[in-house]
């Protein structure tokens, strides 16, 4: 019992550490790839021992400033709501790489460990739930504020949130249909299969509209250009207008942290999670018949890599669209969720369903 609950703690550290440090870099990434896609240097100052490594110090020294900087309280009732708003944000944001995988099992002295802090028979609906009360963070901070500007940006944030995640639910519903699970971990191992003898049973290949559907509306669930009226720095300049020091660089950490949810979700649901292509538990499966075997710790350590790799492209990919696209206006934000993503979604789902009942027949 006390390995299990090692081994589980161990898990627990270690996505915790690879998803505040991703954050983080994720801070110099955001900078520096708009520096090359404007054609500029970018951060490349805050030198240590004169080294300064591309700016990568930059990191260190925006914590530093956070940090040491005053922590003005504005004069509001609700002081005790206003402390606790960006706990919540990130709190539960962390709380939903509780039920990904990211690898999928490794025999230690006789124990098999699942890599994954918990695998629940119900993953998607805590992630529902997680995505869902995460906002009441950006809603509290705005309403305990007590500043016009403050409660504007939590008013977008909740109509934002009640717009998208419905697409977001029902796309993965499609997946729902396809994979006849609700638990993450079981619906990574369903991709590990092959189409038509050689295509890899990815989600993107069952639900491809679901997919983009998704993606969209994942971004709009990070707040971020171009859905960042939350926040809107040339307008109201968002539910944060009342914070600083730490409680405001938590609030920004966590649109990092939900930036790498939406990377590590949509990996799990439409790119493979962990998969490898014709890789099983004793190593590579070629479907022309050839095979080559690799040990337990290689094949381990290649799909933990191999879910990391696609992680990571994928926060590249929302950092593109960040710098790419510029934002929305609120009628313009309502309209795409509602009349052009909700009836995508909805299509999308009892075509899904048509053909998986025809096939069932």
């Amino acid at each position: 019992m006390s390995f299990v609950i090692g081994a589980a703690l161990g898990t627990t550290v270690f996505i915790i550490m690879f998803v505040l440090s991703l954050a983080g870099l994720l801070t110099w990434v955001e900078r520096k790839q708009s520096a090359i896609m404007q054609d500029r240097i970018g951060a490349n100052r805050a030198p240590i021992l004169g080294l300064r490594l591309w700016g990568l110090f930059h990191i260190i020294a925006d914590a530093v400033k956070m940090f040491t900087k005053e922590d003005f309280v504005p004069e509001t009732p609700h002081r005790f709501l206003h402390a606790i708003a960006p706990v919540l944000a990130i709190f539960f944001a962390l709380l939903s790489f509780a039920v990904i995988p990211f690898g999928n099992q490794i025999t230690i002295a006789g124990h098999s460990i699942g890599l994954q802090v918990v695998d629940l028979n119900a993953g998607l609906l805590f992630i529902f739930a997680m995505m869902s009360v995460a906002v009441y963070g950006v809603v509290l901070a705005g309403w305990s504020s007590n500043n016009n500007y403050s409660l504007l940006g939590g008013i977008r944030a909740s109509a934002q949130m009640i717009s998208y995640e419905i697409t977001i639910g029902l796309t993965l519903v499609g997946l729902l249909l396809v994979y006849q699970t609700l638990s993450l971990a079981q619906i990574v191992k369903a991709q590990g299969g092959l189409l038509w003898g050689f295509l890899p049973a990815w989600g993107i290949f069952f639900q491809p509209l679901g997919f983009l559907l998704f993606l969209t509306a994942g971004i709009a669930e990070t707040k971020r250009i171009p859905f960042d009226l939350p926040e809107g720095e040339s307008e109201i300049i968002g539910f944060f207008v009342e914070y600083s020091s730490m409680k405001f660089g938590m609030f920004m950490f966590a649109d990092f942290i939900e930036t790498v949810l939406i990377a590590a979700l949509v990996t799990t649901f439409f790119f493979g999670g962990w998969q490898v292509p014709y890789l099983a538990d004793s190593g590579f499966v070629f479907p022309w018949g050839s095979s080559w075997h690799l040990g337990m710790w290689m094949v381990e350590g290649m799909r933990v890599g191999a879910f990391i790799l696609k992680v990571l492209s994928f926060c590249w990919l929302l950092m593109l669209i960040r710098w790419t696209l510029p934002r929305f206006r609120f009628d313009q934000l309502m309209h795409l969720g509602w009349k052009i993503l909700l009836p995508l979604s909805l299509a999308n789902t009892l075509a899904t369903a048509a053909i998986v009942l025809w096939l069932g027949k």
